[in-house]
């Protein structure tokens, strides 16, 4: 029942983030600033995880060299957000979102490269069919026409959540990942308000359906999604909980294409499915690799 339970909040989770371009595209559309929905966003959602912790009875106390740590977390979470929202432009939702989910890949390549981890043969085989499958989403019509502005941009969105992901493992901060979480937004929205107030944008939301639409936002592609993730991880382990978050850009690319148009090309479906292959076998190898480490 535990283990049930576990898929489907995995499920739950991918699901959830996938769902973003469905509640960012219209407001795009509307002409809507990205920067103060991105504020809310976070916002909103760092209040409703505060709400949690405070039930759980969490303490929210950290220390000096913590703040910072944390203060770094929200800054890469927003830069983040903010590159793949704007790769959404230069590519498209489906795409953006799919070539993101080459960050467990980018987290490897900096295992070996920074922290000299030794690579196997079936990671190598994941960066082989991992990159075949971004240049085939990133090109237009042929191989040898890329979009390498729109590439790049979302490449450094996906470094800069590997990065986010290595820095939580790899720095010792007490509490819970939920607690890690609730920071890393607090800071991510505290991004958001600052750059606003830069370009003297207003935060006054016009209407109610607005801001309904931000609240459901927050709750859908971030706390729930968090949350299911953090219990998902407890029940079934982190493998089998980051091979269902394949489901994350495959919700992305069915939204684009079926709400907003976007062309079901040959070069999505074989782009997609090859990295989604190259990113489970990249999982599937460090889940080995870990449990050599371990035996």
């Amino acid at each position: 029942m535990h283990k049930i339970k576990g898929y489907a909040l995995a499920i739950i989770s991918a699901v959830s983030y996938g769902l973003i371009p469905l509640f960012v595209l219209p407001i795009k559309t509307a002409g809507f600033s990205l920067d103060t929905t991105l504020f809310y966003r976070f916002f909103i959602s760092a209040l409703f995880i505060l709400a949690y912790l405070l039930y759980k009875k969490e303490s929210l106390k950290v220390n000096f060299r913590e703040f910072f740590i944390l203060l770094t977390l929200g800054l890469f979470y927003a830069l983040s957000a903010d590159l793949l929202f704007l790769g959404y432009d230069y590519l498209s939702p489906g795409v953006a979102s799919t070539i993101l989910f080459v960050y467990p890949v980018i987290v490897a390549l900096i295992m070996v490269f920074w922290f000299k981890e030794k690579i196997g043969k079936l990671t190598i085989l994941s960066l082989f069919i991992t990159l075949i499958g971004i240049l085939i989403l990133s090109a237009k019509d042929s191989l040898l026409d890329i979009r390498f502005l729109g590439l790049f941009i979302t490449l450094l969105c996906a470094a800069l959540y590997a990065l986010y992901i290595i820095i939580v493992n790899k720095a010792k901060i007490s509490g819970s990942g939920t607690k890690i979480t609730f920071y890393s937004l607090l800071f991510s929205s505290l991004y958001y308000l600052v750059k606003t107030s830069i370009a003297g944008e207003s935060l006054l939301i016009p209407h109610t359906d607005l801001l309904f639409n931000f609240i459901l936002f927050a709750l859908v592609t971030t706390v729930f999604s968090v949350l299911a993730l953090v219990h998902a991880i407890k029940l079934i382990g982190s493998t089998p909980t980051s091979i269902l978050g394949a489901l994350e850009p495959v919700v992305a690319v069915c939204i684009s294409v079926i709400l907003f148009g976007e062309d079901l090309t040959l070069n999505l479906i074989a782009g997609v499915l090859l990295i989604l292959v190259g990113v489970i076998i990249n999982i599937v190898a460090d889940s080995r690799k870990n449990k050599t480490n371990v035996e």
